[in-house]
């Protein structure tokens, strides 16, 4: 995931209530947590914890993989620092070397590439030109060429068991996949020569004022090296635009709205550089049996009242199959039964817990048997002393 502009603006760790130094595992607890208690499914209608979702999703977004992390934190230390003032043309009083402050913030729009000539400006963005600053020093070579191919993002739709389960799923994706003729070369013979107009390092300098400016080589593209014998098929870039199918793992417990990253399956890299990432936004379909709370599994159970009274077992659909569950005598209606391990799958490999909770269900017909059977029962309760509403408002 390339550097964005984005990132200055955003405290991603305080999105997410941690420190700078929280731990990957503290990262993943506090993204959890949040994730859970600001779920559209748990807060209906609230727009606010909506849009909290969506910025701690973001936040672990970034947090949560160790590359884009420790990118963003070295944006982050430059900025704290002071290392991107704005850049101007003829510099202020004050200003040495043609640098100018506004106020206390800074202009990026220069060191972003936001089409400034002479700057340096990539499909990579703001993390190609990181990885040529920091290049630069000791006399390590640099190139413009782009370092991997574009991410790709897409949506898919799952049913709440295949959520809670996991899956495996087909899915069809359009972009720019290596070349078969050359292998992803870009030549038909697989060799290249270093660029005699940038001697191999993918920039060319020119001399703007009291500053030497270095540009992306117009002749290699950047990249360093020209392809003599450009392969027929993709024209020397080593990548075509075509449709492949793959089969994508979608891990079990993933939420609705969370994002899965797959790690090199976005398109593929110029002249054999790896390719992107691609990025699956879930969506998930309510049930009609479950709920989720967490790691947790809910599920409302249909009983009768005596059933309640007298206690008993009743079956109890899990994700995979049923379970018996034991109901203690005088269960109150409404009351939640906890069943260990029968819930949604976390990645260590255990499982929440199934919740039960107890519904009774009262008959709207009774044959003349039962109708009897229950006015004796009712007369017999009146007689013991037991009154339902004792102590309640005032009642005797």
């Amino acid at each position: 995931m390339a550097m964005n502009r984005e990132w200055a603006d955003k405290d991603y760790y305080a999105d997410l209530g941690v420190s700078s130094s929280a731990s990957a595992d503290e990262i993943k607890k506090a993204y959890r947590k949040l994730a859970r208690e600001n779920h559209p499914d748990q807060n209906p209608g609230d727009k606010k914890a909506e849009d909290r979702f969506k910025k701690v999703a973001e936040a672990y977004d970034v947090l949560g993989d160790e590359a884009s992390r420790k990118e963003y934190d070295q944006l982050k230390s430059m900025i704290g620092s002071g290392g991107f003032p704005r850049f101007g043309g003829g510099g202020g009083a004050g200003s040495p070397g043609g640098f100018r402050e506004t106020s206390t913030e800074y202009d990026f729009s220069d060191i972003f590439g936001d089409g400034s000539s002479g700057g340096f400006s990539s499909d990579g963005g703001f993390g190609d030109i990181f990885g040529g600053l920091f290049n630069r020093s000791g006399g390590t070579s640099r190139s413009a060429r782009p370092t991997r191919g574009s991410d790709v993002e897409t949506e898919i739709t799952l049913d709440f068991r295949e959520a809670a389960q996991g899956t495996t799923i087909p899915l069809e994706l359009s972009g720019e996949a290596p070349c078969t003729t050359c292998h992803g070369s870009g030549s038909r013979s697989g060799k290249t020569t270093t660029c005699s107009v940038c001697s191999g390092s993918g920039f060319v300098s020119e001399q703007k004022g009291a500053f030497g400016m270095s540009r992306p080589c117009t002749n290699c593209g950047g990249t360093g090296q020209v392809i003599e014998d450009p392969c027929p098929t993709c024209s020397g870039r080593g990548t075509v635009h075509r449709t492949r199918s793959i089969t994508v793992r979608i891990p079990a417990g993933v939420i609705d709205g969370q994002k899965v990253r797959l790690a090199g399956q976005g398109e593929a890299g110029p002249n054999g550089t790896p390719a992107g990432d691609l990025f699956v936004h879930v969506h998930v379909r309510s049930d009609k049996v479950f709920t989720r709370s967490g790691d947790d599994l809910e599920v409302t159970v249909p009983v009768s009242y005596h059933e309640l009274v007298l206690g008993g077992t009743v079956t109890v659909p899990t994700l995979d199959k049923h379970v018996k569950v034991k109901i203690p005598a005088g269960t109150p209606n409404g009351r939640t039964l906890r069943v260990r391990g029968r819930g949604v799958p976390k990645q260590s490999g255990q499982a929440g817990d199934l919740l039960v909770t107890v519904d009774v269900q009262i008959p709207k017909d009774l044959d003349p048997a039962a109708t009897s059977a229950l006015r004796t029962y009712a007369q017999a309760e009146k007689d013991s002393g037991y009154n339902p509403r004792r102590g309640w408002a005032g009642a005797n």
